[in-house]
């Protein structure tokens, strides 16, 4: 906890100087209770720091696109020439990733984490696929991951302005 508590500090620091005023001076602390909230609800004082990185990446204002190759890169694993996702790491990204819309009890069962594993890995006779795929898998906006294309486009539109006055 204090070492994600170390790393958001740091990152809201950068991100205050440079957008200033834009970021609240409690952004650290609201995040890492945000994070607690989501991935220690046991109260261990124990959140794994891939967890925490999946939920900083979802909430960023990255383009889907550069969200779902983050995702890719800290859930893959090696292997020989290549970066592969097993099975096992897709199912620990969308339990985590779930754990967000669960937050404001709008989270899945894990039998929709389970068909969406299904749903990626349909017609692949290897027990892991390459980032292609994956990113593919991701385009087709699986139903368990809906509600991430749909906040990065809602906070897409936010800044949106039209020069059009209404009566």
């Amino acid at each position: 906890m204090q070492q994600i508590s170390r790393m958001l500090m740091k990152l809201f620091q950068r991100a205050r100087l440079e957008k200033p005023g834009q970021v609240d001076p409690r952004a650290a602390e609201f995040t890492l209770s945000l994070l607690i909230a989501m991935y220690d609800r046991s109260g261990t004082g124990y959140v794994k720091t891939r967890s925490a990185a999946a939920a900083l990446i979802s909430i960023s204002g990255d383009t889907l696109l550069a969200k779902y190759r983050a995702f890719f890169q800290f859930y893959a694993v090696p292997d020989g020439k290549e970066t592969l996702i097993t099975r096992s790491a897709l199912r620990s990204l969308l339990t985590d990733l779930n754990q967000i819309p669960a937050i404001v009890g709008e989270g899945c069962t894990l039998s929709c984490v389970e068909i969406a594993i299904h749903d990626c890995f349909h017609g692949v006779l290897n027990a892991a696929i390459v980032e292609e795929k994956f990113l593919s898998w991701l385009k087709s906006e699986p139903a368990v991951l809906l509600w991430l294309p749909t906040c990065y486009r809602l906070s897409a539109t936010e800044m949106v302005s039209h020069q059009a006055r209404c009566r």
